[in-house]
């Protein structure tokens, strides 16, 4: 969705509150696309901090359809979405006071001309916000890595048995030597 913000560019003081709608039905995070399973309007306050800029204030609830990272099981995800980032107009002419603070903290890529592209706003909130692991649940066994079971509704009885690579040497030494 895009947001015409050029009066609030050209207004001293300015703020406003609106809603938009998050449009975007799949989130791409890298080789994978995650499902938007619901959305809630975006909140925006919209406050105008001096000659052609703005800070946005936004506040938006998305739940993804995304994978646990043990069972791969279909998991919704909640991102509860709360932050600002400054904006400025095409005309803005950074001083060497605002220079140095600006590299520092906010882009204008959710900017086209006058035009606020929401969706590209939540979109890569959501992106930054993507958890390191995502679990169904805490103590998640995962799967077996023989047979495949889902080890969460029980045991499937293949030997897991796993030795130490230390002692892997001695048990060489033991089969070479067997008698038949």
């Amino acid at each position: 969705m895009l947001m015409n913000l050029t009066d609030i560019f050209h207004s001293e003081n300015r703020t406003i509150t609106t809603e938009a709608v998050f449009e975007t039905d799949t989130v791409k995070q890298g080789a994978e696309e995650y499902k938007v399973k619901k959305a809630s309007p975006v909140v925006l306050t919209l406050k105008n901090i001096g000659k052609d800029a703005v800070l946005v204030h936004a506040n938006a609830d998305v739940v993804l359809s995304l994978t646990c990272d043990r069972c791969l099981k279909e998991v919704e995800y909640p991102f509860e979405l709360d932050f600002e980032v400054r904006v400025y107009s095409p005309e803005y002419q950074k001083d060497a006071a605002t220079e140095k603070e600006d590299e520092e903290t906010d882009e204008t890529d959710f900017l086209d001309g006058y035009y606020l592209k929401v969706d590209d706003l939540i979109y890569s909130e959501i992106l930054l916000n993507w958890p390191m692991k995502i679990l169904c649940r805490e103590d998640c066994k995962g799967i077996c890595r023989i047979c495949g079971k889902d080890l969460n509704t029980g045991t499937c009885g293949c030997d897991t048995f796993v030795p130490s690579p230390g002692l892997a040497g001695i048990k060489e030494i033991f089969n070479a030597n067997k008698e038949v």
